[in-house]
């Protein structure tokens, strides 16, 4: 991992990574009358613009974006499928979104508290937003619980 680039590629992983569970519960909750569906919709579109974002950046300094492994995508999804046959009530949901977005929030702040003094200004600024939104999303799913 190029160390100037360490944000931007965690944000990347971690924005693909919500963006493929977000859309993969959505899947799971279609035809149903959740309420938290119009919120989960939000995050989805939240993950993807900081994933394009990310990638933009990467692909404008001729890194590659590192994908998300096959392995992690086919737990996740399986994850949300068990979790949503076993129980797809809002607050249910809610619990399984606020996980997600709990660990991240953790590891992004790690992250932006020790990022080293050569990080890109732009760079810390849009990790500092992508941690603003998962407290933000997170904060939005407390109201389902």
């Amino acid at each position: 991992m190029n160390k100037q680039c360490e944000l931007i590629e965690k944000i990347y992983k971690d924005a693909s990574m919500g963006r493929f569970s977000t859309e993969k519960l959505l899947g799971n909750l279609k035809d149903k009358d959740n309420k938290i569906i119009g919120d989960v919709e939000e995050i989805f579109k939240g993950y993807s613009s900081f994933e394009e974002k990310a990638k933009e950046i990467l692909l404008s300094r001729d890194i590659p974006p590192e994908k998300v492994g096959n392995m992690t995508k086919m737990m996740s999804s399986m994850g949300i499928f068990k979790e949503v046959l076993a129980d797809n009530s809002d607050s249910a949901i809610a619990d399984l979104l606020i996980q997600g977005l709990l660990m991240g929030e953790v590891e992004m702040k790690k992250r932006i508290e020790n990022a080293s003094d050569d990080v890109n200004k732009d760079d810390f600024d849009l990790a500092k937003d992508f941690l603003k939104f998962q407290k933000k999303s997170h904060k939005i799913m407390e109201k389902y619980l």
